[in-house]
């Protein structure tokens, strides 16, 4: 058995239990007095730790440490947006690869773009070579194994030109072929406006002719020779004044013959294929007109005489006329049959539906027996 030591119960209440270690003694501090606000009943008080000094100093040293780190971002990135802003002339290097946005108005434009030497710029005349043939000599390819001699053409060869009907041989008033005069398309050849004095010769294959607003005075025999598929011809806005009787005659398939705006006094013998015929704003004059032209012209439809100086109806018409118009004439009386026959009281008109006698002096109302096989009353003065 292990021997106890017994200590009296009286020695054992008047010891006091062993102070505990406070955390002020670990840290080699003095206890700071606690506030009577801290004691509860039972509970030793336990005070509020405050921080080393050691500690303190070291945390204000990584806020000042947080201070500079920012203050030097802050710093770059400053740097950076001077080097972003600088302007050209502060480094050549950095102007050559920066454009700025930079806008162009009005006033600087003759700055950069200097208009007035532009002619100076684009003349190149003085650059371009001039070629120079000296023979008619070809080149020739010759291999290293080959001994044919090069053939050569002679300078006096003569090459067979275009036939009699080619677009180019025919020759214009200006010395130059009709097509480079005037423009052909196909059948068709235009020569409006081109200064022409004369018809030109043209291709055998025209079928249509536009030669207005030129300076043609006359239509001579032979202009439209060997124009067998001529089947239009327009001379508008011209000055001629005469027709030869053999220029129209041999012309087969004319149809339509626009002689607008010129100075003709005389009609010439016109072939009877004719189905259009204007003849207006002329000096035509009824002594121009032989008594069986119209009357020929067994598929005209159309006949525009207006503005002239007639004093009298043409006439005989042929029965294929629809359309007949002599306004502004000198026409002052009308034969009773001028467009009915007075000897066939039902004979009927219904094709000449269109007759214009306005802007002359005769007085329609006088002649009532002269319009009974007519569809319509004619266009005129009636009072």
């Amino acid at each position: 058995m292990r021997e106890c030591l017994a200590v009296p119960w009286s020695d054992r209440q008047s010891s006091s239990p062993p102070e505990p270690l406070s955390p002020w003694k670990l840290l080699g501090q003095t206890e700071p007095k606690a506030s009577k606000r801290m004691y509860i009943r039972g509970i030793q008080p336990f005070p509020l730790l405050p921080l080393p000094q050691n500690l303190m100093k070291f945390l204000a040293f990584l806020s000042l440490l947080t201070l500079v780190l920012q203050e030097a971002g802050t710093a770059s990135l400053l740097g950076e947006g001077e080097r972003e802003e600088r302007s050209p002339e502060e480094d050549d290097t950095y102007a050559s690869l920066h454009v700025e946005n930079h806008t162009l108005s009005i006033e600087d434009y003759s700055e950069v773009i200097d208009l007035s030497s532009y002619e100076e710029l684009a003349d190149y005349g003085d650059q371009i070579p001039e070629a120079k043939i000296s023979s008619l000599t070809l080149p020739t390819r010759t291999s290293p194994t080959s001994t044919v001699a090069p053939r050569t053409l002679s300078p006096n060869l003569t090459t067979a030109g275009p036939t009699a009907t080619g677009l180019l041989n025919s020759q214009s008033s200006h010395g130059l072929p009709t097509c480079l005069v005037c423009v052909c398309l196909g059948s068709s050849v235009y020569c409006d406006d081109a200064d022409l004095e004369n018809i030109p010769p043209l291709p055998q294959m025209t079928t249509y002719l536009y030669a207005r607003f030129n300076h043609i005075s006359h239509i001579r025999a032979g202009d439209f020779k060997g124009l067998t598929k001529l089947r239009r011809i327009d001379l508008s806005g011209n000055s001629i004044s005469s027709i030869h009787n053999d220029a129209l005659r041999l012309l087969p398939a004319l149809q339509d013959l626009i002689l607008l705006e010129n100075q003709l006094a005389a009609l010439p013998v016109l072939p009877s294929g004719i189905e259009f015929l204007d003849v207006r704003l002329n000096r035509l004059q009824s002594s121009g007109i032989q008594p069986e032209t119209f009357m020929a012209l067994e598929q005209l439809q159309f006949l525009y005489l207006a503005d002239n100086l007639l004093d009298s109806i043409p006439g005989p018409l042929p029965l294929s006329l629809r359309s007949l118009h002599l306004q502004n004439n000198m026409i002052e009386t009308m034969e009773s049959d001028t467009f009915c026959d007075t000897g066939e009281h039902r004979h009927e008109r219904q094709q000449l539906e269109d007759i214009r006698l306005d802007g002359n002096p005769i007085n329609l109302s006088l002649f009532p027996e002269a319009y009974f096989c007519l569809p319509r009353l004619p266009v005129g003065r009636f009072t």
